[in-house]
């Protein structure tokens, strides 16, 4: 049986990047809507959570939609010679869109339970909204954010149907570990869908451990 190791190298790659922006928009989305009161919270909740919950091929359809050359902003990449589909940047954002609410839930999650007088006694000390977030908010929700970051990651690194829509299944290019699985197994490769599935389920146990070993340290 013959490996080709490009769909776990561009995996890895596509998911690590994914995750730090994810990372950032996670955190910062999450503690805007802290500020957002009333039923205005309860929307921007449900947008931002919106593609855990929708399949993954309707995500891959509105991003072609949005990214397409039909589209105001696939003709304004298209004048400045930018494609995105059927690019790894196309699989970096499919992985952006489905686990970006696993992080920002969990960071969302997290900022809640900080204590609220710690915070008002930062302000009564006369600190700014921005330190308070730096040196207060973000480290006592560390832990919350560093799971939600991790299961992001999981969840980047095994998405599937919005990176075939918008990324294809370009062997080196944006064939990732699911489209090789998905792909052998329908070319009748199944020793060589085997390996990719427990490739990317050691990978996946090792991340979900990394999260309780984390979790039970903090």
């Amino acid at each position: 049986m013959e490996i080709e190791i490009s769909p776990l190298i561009l995996s890895l790659k596509i998911s690590f990047t994914a995750i730090l922006i994810v990372f950032v928009l996670g955190i910062i989305i999450a503690r805007l809507t802290l500020d957002i009161k009333g039923r205005w919270r309860w929307i921007a909740d449900v947008i931002f959570t919106l593609p855990l919950v929708l399949p993954p091929t309707v995500i891959g359809f509105v991003l072609l939609v949005i990214c397409g050359k039909n589209s105001w902003l696939g003709s304004l990449l298209g004048k400045l010679n930018i494609n995105i589909i059927f690019t790894p940047t196309a699989a970096v954002l499919a992985a952006v869109v489905v686990s970006f609410p696993l992080m920002y839930r969990a960071t969302k999650g997290a900022f809640e339970q900080v204590d609220e007088e710690i915070i008002w006694a930062a302000r009564t000390l006369g600190l700014s909204e921005f330190k308070i977030f730096i040196k207060i908010l973000i480290p006592e929700a560390f832990p919350g954010i560093m799971s939600g970051l991790i299961l992001a990651f999981a969840r980047a690194l095994g998405e599937f149907g919005a990176t075939l829509m918008v990324a294809g299944n370009i062997p080196k290019v944006t064939q990732t570990i699911p489209l090789a699985i998905y792909f052998a197994t329908s070319n009748g490769k199944i020793e060589l869908a085997a390996f990719w599935t427990v490739i990317i389920t050691v990978i996946s146990c090792v991340m979900l451990s990394l999260m309780n070993r984390y979790n039970r340290r903090n």
